[in-house]
């Protein structure tokens, strides 16, 4: 019980400082080093320079951007495993990824331009992708009024090939928007802006809010949903809105920042085998997790290489996919 107090405490303590590192140091480093002392300064407006200019303009709009994706990521990959109760779902193997990148992509190429409740007609289309690409996968899966999870997974897959090899079709297609194009096939938040992040917040961080509220139903679901429903959970009902707020932040987070793989995989796992398996804790501390992995992934990215700067969906998946063969192998043999 002691062990479990000081875990409860340690591991949010432990997230929250390397949280905080990581953002110090990702807008320290660069093609321009700014020591730690004078981020300081520019904070707190007391420095106006050229590395100011840097830091508030260029950097620090890319590392917020990078916090709230990678949370709204690694929230929606925990409820997805917590619905279908199987650690290798997440918005990537399902396809909604692809579905958002290929909505995306659509609206590149036709040129339309409206806006509709404050959203370009980019991130709309990236979230209509999302969301009828999940529909389709989940009826594919769904079978005699339940949700096969090896069918799901086939089906997530099969259709994230077939939505990738169109839009390698549009690309052949619009020679003159290619490099527009790979932006979003291949994830980067390099582009941000503070009206990108004050958009990205507004629609991701309150999604977020209404997953982790649901939490306890997660739990519930956990149980069975024959134990679900006679204590008083509507799992139809339930699944549908969780679904519905997952797609909502990975069309958000496609239409700011192209398609971002594996960190919905990555992050909830690392949580449940530090602090078990309760949503309360996998939902809330992924999120800061999540975050933590996109901005080091995103720094690294650009820094590795200088000046290339790496599109951070490349990174992630360089890390998720090692990690996506773990979880298969260790399933493999769990069932040995």
């Amino acid at each position: 019980m002691k062990n479990s107090r000081i875990k409860d405490i340690a591991v949010p303590l432990l997230l929250f400082s390397a949280l905080a590192a990581s953002i110090i140091a990702a807008i320290g480093i660069g093609a321009v080093n700014i020591p730690a002392a004078e981020i300081m300064d520019i904070l707190t407006g007391h420095v106006q320079t050229v590395n100011a200019s840097i830091l508030m303009d260029i950097r620090l709009p890319r590392v917020i951007l990078a916090c709230v994706a990678g949370a709204g990521l690694a929230v929606v990959g925990g409820v997805m495993q917590g619905i279908f109760k199987n650690p290798l779902v997440d918005a990537y193997t399902m396809g909604m990824t692809s579905g958002a990148a290929l909505g995306a992509v659509i609206s590149i190429v036709t040129g339309i331009n409206i806006r509709i409740f404050g959203i370009d007609t980019t991130g709309v289309f990236a979230f209509l992708g999302a969301i009828l690409t999940l529909l389709f996968v989940y009826s594919l899966a769904y079978n005699r009024s339940r949700v096969s999870i090896n069918s799901l997974l086939l089906a997530g897959v099969a259709v994230s090939y077939f939505l990738a090899s169109i839009i390698s079709f549009i690309m052949m297609l619009n020679h003159n928007k290619i490099e527009h194009i790979v932006f979003w096939t291949m994830g980067s938040i390099s582009m941000a802006t503070w009206s990108k992040v004050a958009v990205a917040s507004a629609i991701i961080l309150p999604a977020i809010l209404v997953l982790l509220f649901y939490a306890r139903e997660l739990n519930i679901l956990a149980l069975g949903e024959d134990s679900a429903h006679h204590l008083g959970i509507e799992t139809a009902k339930l699944k549908n809105r969780l679904l519905i707020t997952c797609s909502i932040i990975v069309g958000c987070v496609v239409s700011t920042g192209g398609t971002i793989g594996f960190l919905g995989l990555v992050a909830p796992h690392i949580i449940r085998l530090v602090c078990g398996s309760d949503n309360k804790k996998v939902l809330a501390y992924s999120a800061i997790l999540g975050a933590i992995l996109l901005v080091a992934s995103d720094t690294v990215g650009r820094t590795l290489i200088q000046p290339v700067d790496i599109p951070v969906g490349i990174m992630t998946s360089i890390m998720g996919g090692p990690f996506f063969i773990f979880l298969l192998r260790k399933q493999k043999l769990s069932k040995v």
